[in-house]
């Protein structure tokens, strides 16, 4: 190969580099807030099946061509459920508007043994329509639940009124039913750890597009 003809092929090398670099900033520049984890790499969500609030079977395919917000809470909490409940009800119709495929929002229920289909059912519609209310037994509650990043943990004695310790942040699933991100709680002395709706907008609105 003659002296020019590598010359040639090192300019356009070069040339290419640095426009795949460049493109590769200005698409990785996104500035999220705190207080969201987007996973350079979706997360796989292995099979699984819960039962809705209609008492009807939700499983992978209930997650596919559109966005899900999913957080776990049984209906006894006093104060993260309900107030998450509030917020996110409230932040549905936002989401839709900036989302060209549609949001679901998805309470998970970590609480089987009070948290009946019918007490389910109840709750979601009091908060929005569109909220779907799951749960299942611990066999296969739990591992849906860890596979999302998340936790809870019941009190093993047998009295009627307990709290259940489970995790307050949110999971982004995508239209392909893969976890994107997880918007955590914000945490501040003497409030109760619940979303920010403002940054969860602005970081889902960035992650979407």
């Amino acid at each position: 190969m003659k002296i020019a003809e590598k010359l040639i092929l090192a300019v356009t090398a070069i040339f290419a580099l640095i426009g795949g670099v460049y493109f590769y900033q200005i698409n990785s520049d996104v500035n999220y807030s705190n207080l969201v984890q987007v996973y350079e790499q979706e997360r796989e969500i292995k099979p699984f099946t819960l039962i809705d609030e209609t008492d009807q079977p939700f499983t992978n395919e209930e997650l596919k061509d559109k966005w899900s917000l999913v957080f776990l809470g049984y209906l006894s909490c006093p104060d993260i459920c309900p107030m998450t409940m509030a917020k996110l009800s409230g932040l549905l119709p936002k989401l839709n508007e900036v989302s060209e495929q549609p949001v679901q929002v998805l309470l998970v229920s970590v609480d089987p043994q009070r948290d009946t289909v019918e007490k389910r059912a109840q709750y979601v519609n009091y908060f929005h329509k569109d909220i779907k209310g799951l749960g299942a037994q611990h066999k296969d509650l739990y591992p849906f639940v860890t596979n999302l990043g998340l936790m809870y943990s019941i009190p093993s004695s047998d009295q009627e009124n307990y709290y259940v310790d489970h995790s307050a942040s949110v999971v982004l699933i995508n239209p392909h039913g893969r976890i994107s991100a997880i918007f955590k709680p914000e945490i501040s002395v003497g409030k109760v750890p619940t979303i920010d709706t403002q940054l969860l907008l602005s970081d889902f609105s960035s992650l979407i597009y």
